[in-house]
């Protein structure tokens, strides 16, 4: 990925609901202009989920979501309709397609009470217009029912496609301008110092995506980015002719990083950044804290949102557990998830530490915190539990907020 991509957690998610051969995965293909998802007269063709990252014009970039169909049946179909469902915790704008034979029936209302119960914007739409068009009547029941827009489309003819488009760029949430990862603590021509280790888990000839994500909000904020390794680290400091507006790094060299940056530089790690950006900063403090109540036995979730080769010294399935266990002198068991796999049941569990998220998009790891605290399960990222375990959470806190501010948070 080169720095101009679009990360998946960026993109808008856009998701297809609807019944078994209604012309999701043919609305798909006309809606991009591509053969994203194979088409079929056979009901089911669609068994999983089915994403792809794209171009939408004018909405920009999106992931695009084709689902199996909400009526499938048997003990197969009955994981597949939950499968469906699943998709809905990290979907950014829900689009309900219909025919016109068929209208809006039981397993329809029963994904509108859901995605309204999740605050979904939704788009709901005749599909298949040109053999059936639906009547005024239809469409005013639709709009009162679904309480959004509807609309009548073709995939075959393209008809309404134009139209589609449109309406996807007025319901689509417009939060990224509000949310940044870094540059709404910058000035222009601030200097910032990154500290990417570069080991045997380092993407071979890139920086890894956090790395990139941050490097890039500091250019699109006027500010520098100095890129060193943590044994650098000095002498890039001592190159600078100003002390630097920040040091970032990897936690996993908080220790050293700590140690070398001069007390009155603002200190804090990528994967902090993230808890900020993506999730709730001030509920993974809460989190860490919960760290000094585990018992011996007690249960642990380490998840992260994305699949990776494991190396022999892994952060989540070695470097973690021999850090908690150096700091808490217990013995711990734990479960370990990635990519899209999250427990439904969290009750197991006395803690979840979680990745930095980059992968995921903020409903999904909102959906993520929002679980564990329903479920009374703490919940903490990488960076923020390893400040924690090592002594530097307050100073690590201070960048995102005054100083009193910081310490209320780190109190908490």
């Amino acid at each position: 990925m080169s720095l101009n991509d679009t990360p998946q957690g960026e993109r808008v998610h856009i998701a297809l609901f609807g019944r078994r051969n209604v012309g999701k995965s043919s609305l798909i293909n006309a809606l991009t202009g591509q053969e994203v998802s194979i088409v079929s007269a056979v009901k089911g063709t669609t068994t999983d989920p089915v994403s792809k990252a794209m171009e939408l014009l004018p909405l920009g970039p999106i992931m695009i979501f084709d689902t199996p169909g909400l009526d499938d049946e048997g003990t197969l179909g009955t994981l597949r309709v939950e499968r469906t469902r699943d998709v809905l915790n990290k979907t950014d704008v829900a689009i309900l397609v219909v025919e016109a034979d068929a209208g809006i029936g039981e397993c329809e209302r029963e994904i509108l009470a859901r995605v309204r119960d999740k605050k979904i914007p939704l788009l709901a739409v005749f599909n298949k217009a040109d053999l059936q068009p639906p009547s005024p009547e239809m469409l005013r029941h639709a709009a009162e029912v679904c309480k959004s827009p509807v609309l009548a489309v073709s995939s075959s003819t393209r008809a309404g496609i134009e139209d589609l488009k449109l309406a996807l760029v007025k319901v689509a949430p417009d939060d990224a301008a509000d949310a940044r990862l870094i540059g709404d603590m910058l000035r222009p021509n601030d200097v910032v110092v990154l500290v990417t280790p570069i080991d045997s888990a380092a993407p071979k000839g890139r920086l890894i995506l956090p790395q990139q994500q941050v490097a890039r909000d500091i250019l699109e904020s006027g500010a520098m980015a100095l890129v060193t390794r943590e044994f650098e680290l000095r002498a890039a400091l001592a190159a600078l002719a100003r002390p630097p507006r920040m040091v970032v790094t990897d936690s996993q060299a908080f220790a050293k990083v700590s140690a070398e940056t001069p007390r009155e530089v603002p200190l804090t790690s990528f994967s902090m950044l993230f808890a900020r950006y993506k999730g709730d900063l001030e509920e993974q403090v809460r989190g860490a804290r919960a760290i000094e109540t585990l018992k011996d036995g007690d249960r642990v979730l380490v998840a992260e949102g994305c699949t990776h080769h494991r190396q022999c010294d892994d952060i989540g399935t070695v470097k973690i557990p021999r850090w908690l266990r150096q700091y808490t002198g217990r013995e711990l068991v734990y479960a370990h998830t990635s990519g899209m796999k999250y427990p439904r049941d969290l009750s197991p569990y006395k803690l979840i530490i979680h990745c930095g998220a980059c992968m995921l998009n903020r409903r999904e790891m909102h959906y993520r915190i929002q679980q564990a605290k329903a479920a009374g399960i703490p919940i903490v990222n990488y960076g923020v539990l390893i400040a924690y375990v090592q002594g530097i959470l307050e100073r690590c806190l201070e960048p995102f907020a005054p100083k009193q501010d910081a310490d209320a948070l780190s109190d908490r």
